[in-house]
């Protein structure tokens, strides 16, 4: 199905985006138009393409034959950017990678074939982008919502209203997964219909109470739904009562109205189910766990209506790169210090000294900002962001054990949800706490394994090793270091402490300092001398 419009000549203040969210049934493509001086993007062009990467093998690993319908067609999607000129290409994967052993050597491959670079996201992740989605195509009123996305592999529920996401989640429960578990083709009796329910509402339930916890009393909930199974459903249930084929964004529709078409669907053959103008021969054969589930969680919340939105992760994957490039500061200003927000809330939750933290920051920030070209190059725009989130999470492995810490550090961050940051830049994070202190990074460490290419790996030896110098200095509850000052002579490093008081001495801070030589000796081949 593909949507298409001319592009026309660009103004010097617009910007085309493409967004491709490699799902577990389908590609999709979306080419979004940026308008700088409003603030705002319109959709230039959609394709997909079903690329079923949901069919595994025995060992739960990306089959070869879905791996390459994927490769091709993120190859054309990739060649049509090209041919419109649409620089910057925004890239993420779903439950069908996130989950199987291979999904790694299928970015990696990507990457190496085709060039296009994918960030593989999770759940929670991807329930924040769908929410921004929703956010930038529909008018949210002073009520709350909840959202729900019914994909391949997974299902997500978000509690939200137009200021922020309340509650984020994501249950491994898809239309797809439901299909290759449960369902042969056959015709559904009651039974199997009522086994099919109850397993659903077992898996929903986590989400569902969270939610239920979050809502606030006496505001009104409102049901949303996106995905290529809400959209087709309404259109059965457009052409159920008669109505003729129209625009489903902002269409609603009842519980029992969905109830009607799910029992007409249960009663037909798979072969008359395909025979449906509105369905495509893949959404055919999922249209009925996809139902499934949307009634079900209909059920749940007792909701009577919901609202479909055409918007979800691709438009949200277009919002989050305005936001990470500040062209949207005011429309979405909760979610554009979303990186600040979760950093934040994990260090409180860990117990982190946030004064000691932010002390560490301001000393690793001063090293950053005079050893450009001594311990790294400065080309990376992300590298002092990356620099700051480590510093303000690089004691949490305190709150499991003061031994190993930063083992203990790398293990919390990589497994915390870390939302507006993707795995590989969550991955980064986690490492640079990690080789803070003791030892350098060996080939069998698991975080430096998880460390997928040589510019992560270069990355996280240069913040790393400026962490370990600021953290150096930390030795005392109260500050007593007003600034520092870094010069190269030769093949020596100065490196001068300046007290807040000038009656101060600094000789333990110096003599912690002192310590890191060999590192510097080893990494960067330059002799410490702390004066």
């Amino acid at each position: 199905m593909i949507q298409k419009k001319e592009f026309r000549i660009l103004k010097e203040k617009d910007i085309l985006v493409a967004s491709i969210d490699i799902g577990t049934n389908s590609t999709h493509l979306l080419i979004a138009e940026i308008n700088l001086d409003l603030k705002t993007f319109t959709i230039k062009f959609t394709d997909k393409s079903s690329t079923r990467l949901g069919e595994r093998d025995e060992n739960g690993n990306l089959t070869d034959e879905s791996i390459q319908r994927a490769l091709k067609t993120l190859k054309r999607f990739k060649d049509y950017c090209e041919s419109n000129s649409v620089k910057h290409i925004i890239t993420a994967a779903t439950s069908a990678v996130r989950e199987a052993p291979n999904g790694r050597e299928f970015i990696n491959k990507v990457q190496n074939d085709i060039g296009i670079k994918i960030e593989l996201i999770s759940g929670f992740e991807e329930a924040r982008l769908i929410y921004l989605g929703v956010l930038s195509g529909m008018a949210l009123e002073d009520d709350s919502y909840v959202i729900i996305d019914i994909g391949g592999g997974s299902t997500e529920l978000i509690l939200a209203d137009k200021r922020d996401a309340l509650a984020l989640t994501s249950t491994r429960v898809g239309a797809v997964r439901l299909k290759n578990d449960f369902l042969d083709g056959e015709l559904i009796n009651r039974e199997r219909f009522n086994f099919l329910k109850t397993f659903i509402q077992g898996s929903l339930e986590p989400s569902v109470a969270k939610i239920k916890r979050r809502l606030q009393k006496g505001k009104v909930v409102s049901m949303i739904a996106t995905s290529g199974t809400a959209i087709s459903l309404g259109n059965l249930i457009l052409s159920d009562q008669g109505h003729p084929k129209q625009k489903m964004h902002g269409y609603k529709f009842r519980k029992e109205s969905l109830k009607i078409v799910l029992e007409k669907l249960i009663k037909m053959p798979s072969s008359e189910i395909k025979k449906i103008p509105s369905l495509s021969e893949r959404r055919a054969e999922i249209i009925i766990p996809g139902a499934l589930i949307l009634d079900t969680s209909m059920d749940m919340f007792d909701f009577n209506e919901l609202t479909i939105s055409e918007r979800a992760l691709r438009e949200g994957l277009v919002v989050d790169w305005m936001l990470r490039k500040g062209i949207i500061k005011n429309e979405f200003n909760i979610q554009s210090n979303i990186r600040t927000k979760t950093i934040v809330h994990q260090a409180r939750k860990f117990g982190v000294d946030k004064e000691r933290s932010e002390k560490v920051t301001k000393i690793a920030f001063q090293i950053y900002d005079q050893t450009n070209n001594i311990f790294h190059g400065g080309s990376d725009s992300k590298a002092k962001d990356f620099l700051w989130a480590a510093c303000q999470l690089y004691t949490c492995g305190k709150y499991v054990n003061l031994g190993s810490f930063h083992k203990h550090s790398w293990y919390l961050i990589k497994h915390c949800e870390l939302l507006g940051y993707s795995q590989s830049e969550t991955n980064i994070i986690a490492s640079i706490a990690r080789y803070h202190r003791k030892s350098l990074p060996k080939k069998r460490h698991d975080s430096w394994q998880s460390l997928t290419s040589k510019e992560e790996k270069t990355l996280v030896l240069e913040m790393s090793l400026i962490l370990r110098l600021a953290a150096s200095l930390d030795q005392r509850p109260e500050n007593l270091i007003s600034s520092i000052k870094i010069e190269l002579k030769k093949n020596i490093l100065l490196f001068q402490l300046f007290p807040l008081e000038s009656n101060q001495e600094l000789f333990l801070e110096k003599w912690n300092l002192q310590l890191c030589s060999n590192v510097i000796k080893e990494l960067k081949n330059l002799d410490l001398k702390v004066i």
